[in-house]
């Protein structure tokens, strides 16, 4: 009799309030680690994505922050996601990270370094109203292990 494993059964989406301040996403980094597409598309359903905040000019600056006044889990209603463009056009790159560790990489001497974190469903509704504005989507884009989606091809694996 031939025995094949269990297929692995989808957990309760993780609530980002219950991170407890940890700014990482094991299943993603892995995935990442791997370059296995379709794990990053679970790890993006079933955990949270780090996601750079928009810090405006007028805001306190000081020590890097990571996001808002409680354990900065849940992004306040104000706070804005940090796109980035390229000159001479109206396209946005969006930039998402397995931890807070890989975009402090990217932007090692920003003084005001602020992340968020996204669940599924915070990172489909942002895609969607922004769909006609963002070209390409790139994860932990300092590396080690950077991988790029179509935002469209994104909002189909968030399902």
């Amino acid at each position: 009799m031939n025995a094949t494993p269990a297929a692995p059964t989808p957990s309760d989406p993780v609530d980002p309030a219950d991170r407890n301040g940890t700014f990482r996403s094991e299943s993603l980094e892995h995935a990442l680690a791997a370059q296995d597409v379709a794990a990053v598309a679970f790890a993006l359903r079933h955990d949270v994505v780090v996601v750079p905040k928009l810090v405006l000019p007028n805001e306190p600056t000081g020590a890097p922050s990571t996001g808002g006044p409680d354990d900065g889990a849940v992004p306040d209603e104000g706070d804005q996601v940090r796109v980035f463009g390229r000159e001479n056009t109206d396209k946005r790159i969006l930039l998402l990270f397995s931890s807070d560790d890989t975009y402090a990489a990217m932007v090692p001497d920003d003084p005001n370094r602020q992340v968020m974190l996204y669940d599924a469903l915070s990172l489909r509704a942002f895609l969607e109203a922004h769909l006609d504005v963002i070209e390409q989507v790139f994860f932990d884009i300092a590396g080690p292990h950077t991988m790029a989606a179509n935002p469209d091809d994104l909002l189909k694996a968030l399902g």
